[in-house]
């Protein structure tokens, strides 16, 4: 396919000549008398190269080239100008001209300048692909699988990947689906734009409106000064909103209406901010079973469940446990300089029954747990696994034994021993649990007034 440039010039006789020239080097032209001309051919017609005077009646080669790249960011331009404006025409390679060409020239020289704009963007186009490429390699070391049921996320990621619309990441905690959505931005056309997160349920709810949306100097108490939110931060790029289902419900409106409109209003001011943020959110919860509590919107809902991604649990897939295992078995080996360190058999038996509640997060953390009990003994033994089996009622000991007592008396002691096991990490122990932060905060301070 040929490339097309539309030259723009207000001399008939030279037009006509550059206009000649192109075609004889391959290239498909359409002609425009000036500025004002040449947007309305722009308006309805795709050029990979505009060529265009400087100086010419009612628009000049800048105001074109301005008015064009805000239309059409993808269009190249290459400026013909007269020695005396050529402080002009450097200020507009600043402004997104590709090169300049200075009058009088030859059609040599024009045809060169031509040729290696093409040239240019071909190798654009060859660094995208490679990146894109490098992106993959990358991702496909950061999420390790080979089930069926990994295979179909990977699947997704490169289908959803290609276009702009939110995702909607299902799964319970530690099954990794923020690695899933930074796959997703890695593989996307915003690769090299920024990848920002908010954990929803670990930022207090009088906070999370200004740190989205931004807020004025004096908008609330302690607002020293304007600051952007993380939309305005992530402009261009693609914003994760982790725990999407702890969302404050006053908020899910104005989280709403920015995804419908693109754009927001800052805490504290009335000017609306044009956005353009991709929107990938992550829950561990069944939201439809919110919608139906009243806790979470199912407009915002159905906004986000554009294209859904469920990542079923490891016991779901257990294909992928021996793979995952030694993958981080590969890694603590390089991190704690020990390259010879196994699992031991008998492990081996142990880890692949175990249904890991934590999922793959659980996995991780046991192996490098196993990893330092073990010393330097060669294999990774039972003993430095610290299994976590699912227990009912409590007896003095700590053991449990099946008799007359409550479940919340089972959810107590399965909460304080998961803390005791976590050496008092909470957020680890709620990953573990598969239950929010701010769920196991108030399950503490509940217990705490029980006793």
């Amino acid at each position: 396919m040929s490339k097309r440039i539309l030259l723009v010039e207000d001399e008939s006789q030279m037009r006509a000549i550059l206009s000649e020239s192109l075609q004889a080097m391959g290239y498909e032209t359409q002609e425009a008398k000036d500025g004002v001309h040449a947007m309305e051919i722009l308006e309805t017609q795709t050029f990979d190269l505009v060529v265009t005077d400087l100086k010419m009646p009612r628009m000049d080669g800048v105001e074109l080239m301005s008015t064009t790249l805000k239309k059409y960011p993808n269009t190249g331009f290459l400026i013909m100008t007269a020695y005396g404006t050529i402080e002009t025409a450097v200020d507009a390679l600043q402004t997104g001209a590709f090169d300049f060409l200075t009058k009088p020239f030859s059609i040599s020289q024009f045809g060169t300048r031509v040729k290696r704009f093409f040239e240019f963007t071909d190798l654009q186009q060859v660094n995208q692909g490679l990146r894109r490429k490098i992106n993959s390699l990358q991702r496909s070391k950061k999420i390790i699988g080979q089930s069926p049921a990994f295979l179909k996320i990977l699947e997704q990621i490169d289908v959803v990947a290609k276009s702009d619309v939110p995702v909607l990441i299902q799964g319970e905690s530690g099954t990794g689906k923020e690695l899933v959505a930074s796959s997703i931005h890695e593989s996307s056309a915003r690769a090299d734009k920024p990848f920002l997160k908010i954990n929803c349920s670990a930022i207090p709810e009088t906070l999370v409106e200004s740190i989205l949306f931004g807020h004025e100097k004096g908008a609330f108490t302690n607002a020293v000064s304007t600051r952007q939110g993380l939309f305005e931060e992530a402009n261009d790029g693609t914003l994760l909103l982790d725990e999407i289902s702890e969302m404050p419900i006053h908020l899910q409106a104005k989280l709403l209406r920015v995804l419908q409109e693109q754009t927001l209003t800052r805490v504290g001011s009335s000017k609306e901010t044009s956005v353009d943020v991709r929107i990938i959110a992550t829950t561990n919860r069944n939201i439809e079973e919110l919608i139906a509590e009243g806790g979470f919107r199912s407009d915002l809902y159905y906004r986000l469940n554009v294209f859904p991604i469920t990542i079923p649990p490891i016991r779901e897939r257990r294909d992928d446990i021996q793979l995952l295992v030694r993958h981080f078995l590969e890694i603590f080996r390089k991190k704690y300089k020990f390259e010879g360190k196994e699992v031991s058999e008998k492990s081996w038996e142990i880890i692949l029954e175990y249904d890991w509640p934590g999922n793959v997060r659980e996995i991780e953390n046991l192996v490098e747990r196993a990893f330092l009990y073990s010393g330097n003994d060669t294999q990774l033994k039972t003993s430095h696994f610290h299994f976590q089996p699912i227990q009912s009622n409590p007896k003095p000991n700590g053991q449990l034994e099946i008799g007359a007592v409550s479940m919340a008396d089972v959810e107590k002691h399965v909460i304080f021993k998961t803390l005791e096991l976590c050496e008092d990490n909470r957020t680890k122990t709620a990953d573990i649990l598969g239950i929010t932060s701010r769920t196991l905060r108030n399950k503490l301070s509940q217990y705490k007034l029980d006793n």
